[in-house]
């Protein structure tokens, strides 16, 4: 039997060398498949960075989960060096363990790098050598809102091969990740269950969030269907 868990749910990603802790900006994923988080889960209907915390809840998370687990792998002889991703959620009791991964997480991804100004690059190198602790990730000071475009019937059946097609020429700041997309002779066609990341960044949440839901307007591929909340928790927390 398994403890029943209620809060709001926030994804933690670490760089580590085995000895160094480096922290990305947190996220928070989006899996249920309608708005107000209702409905079948999914793989990630969207997500937004940095997930909002305090100076407590940090440190909690930094050392009572991160910590301990890293020093873990190396007591039982695991010289572990990569990304540590830690899905949390933050109950009245305080944040709690739901999984670890040894991954970026998808859609987090997609929110977060946007907001990396550092080179994400050198700090992999970084961690293969042992030396994350001479290099600094630097983060914008920026919200970053993704949102999924996917096929309708998406998590169950659903039709793929409909063309995409953009109405409207995208802002030069936007960013489209491609999931479910292939070419068809010179068609772009759907080609699986969630289909495409908008990303949009901004100083301001709520614009970002405008500017991202903008954006989505110029594209269109038959029964496309994507949540339109994304991105209020966070203005809720800020409140």
């Amino acid at each position: 039997v398994e403890e029943f868990l209620t809060g709001q749910e926030a994804s933690i990603f670490v760089l580590t060398d085995g000895i160094t802790i480096t922290y990305l900006p947190a996220s928070q994923d989006h899996k249920k498949l309608h708005d107000r988080n209702r409905g079948p889960n999914t793989g990630g209907m969207g997500a937004y960075a940095p997930y909002p915390t305090n100076r407590r809840v940090k440190n909690i998370i930094e050392q009572v989960i991160i910590q301990p687990t890293i020093l873990s792998l190396k007591d039982q002889g695991i010289d572990y060096k990569g990304i540590l991703y830690a899905g949390i959620i933050l109950t009245s009791l305080g944040p709690k363990v739901l999984e670890f991964n040894c991954r970026f997480g998808d859609p987090e991804t997609q929110a977060i790098l946007p907001i990396v100004e550092s080179d994400l690059l050198e700090s992999l190198l970084a961690v293969i050598d042992g030396r994350l602790s001479d290099v600094q990730i630097k983060t914008k000071n920026h919200w970053s809102i993704c949102v999924v475009l996917a096929s309708g019937g998406y998590p169950f059946d659903y039709r793929v091969g409909e063309e995409i097609r953009f109405k409207d020429s995208l802002s030069s700041k936007t960013l489209v990740f491609h999931a479910g997309t292939k070419m068809d002779d010179s068609k772009l066609i759907t080609s699986s269950g969630r289909v495409l990341s908008v990303v949009t960044t901004h100083e301001n949440l709520k614009i970002a969030k405008q500017k991202t839901y903008e954006e989505i307007k110029k594209i269109h591929f038959k029964g496309m269907y994507y949540r339109k909340d994304i991105g209020n928790s966070g203005m809720k927390k800020m409140k």
